[in-house]
């Protein structure tokens, strides 16, 4: 019976996988670290794709998890072109800008690996929230200089999920309430939401707040 769902999170030195049943009960979590040795051996990220998809799977298979349980899987949004947030079904044309878009970063890999897995399987695959969402006002892209418009590129997926994790504790839903949500990590984003929307964001890829790793 198809009952659980695959999440997967690649990250610049991890890859964080989790699975769900189909009520939203975590069965486990397990957060694999790769040495600076084990990916300095590929030339690009993309290249870390297969042995990444291999270890997910040796993992699965330790805990006795039978791939034909699985009804879906769901990767980390990569950097795609500018999109509204919310959850979206991995395509070829998705597939083909998380290849070649000319932007690299470790979150392209999650749609990636997860329409492999899942095609193994013969289910469909997803991305929710990627870090292009963009929901920004026009004021928003102003950048103070004549020809340059600020974008938006930010942690979207754990700003929201912080966010929607917030109206449920107010009873509130996303759409009827306005925040400022602050992701502190390795990068920074800092952003309000008007009724749901993300609508700017103070982040460390553009001269934002300084972070453990990007110190404009």
């Amino acid at each position: 019976m198809k009952e659980n769902i695959l999440v997967i999170n690649p990250g610049s030195t991890s890859t964080k996988i989790a699975l769900f049943n189909l009520q939203g009960e975590e069965i486990f979590k397990e957060n694999i670290s790769h040495s600076t040795e084990e990916l300095t051996q590929y030339k690009t990220l993309l290249q870390q794709a297969p042995a990444r998809k291999k270890i997910i799977l040796s993992t699965l298979k330790k805990r006795n998890i039978d791939l034909d349980s699985i009804k879906a899987v769901i990767g980390r949004g990569g950097i795609l072109r500018p999109l509204i947030a919310g959850t979206y079904e991995v395509n070829d044309k998705m597939i083909e800008d998380l290849k070649n878009f000319p932007r690299e970063h470790a979150s392209n890999l999650g749609g990636i690996i997860a329409r492999e897995i899942a095609n193994e399987v013969g289910v469909s695959s997803y991305i929710a929230d990627p870090v292009c969402v963009d929901e920004f006002t026009e004021l928003a892209r102003i950048s103070g200089l004549k020809g340059i418009k600020r974008e938006s590129l930010l942690h979207a997926l754990n700003v929201r999920a912080n966010a929607y994790r917030y109206a449920q504790e107010k009873g509130k839903k996303l759409g009827e309430i306005n925040l400022i949500v602050a992701h502190l990590g390795g990068g920074i984003s800092i952003a309000p939401l008007e009724k749901g929307k993300i609508v700017d964001v103070n982040n460390a890829n553009d001269g934002g707040p300084f972070s453990p790793e990007r110190t404009w």
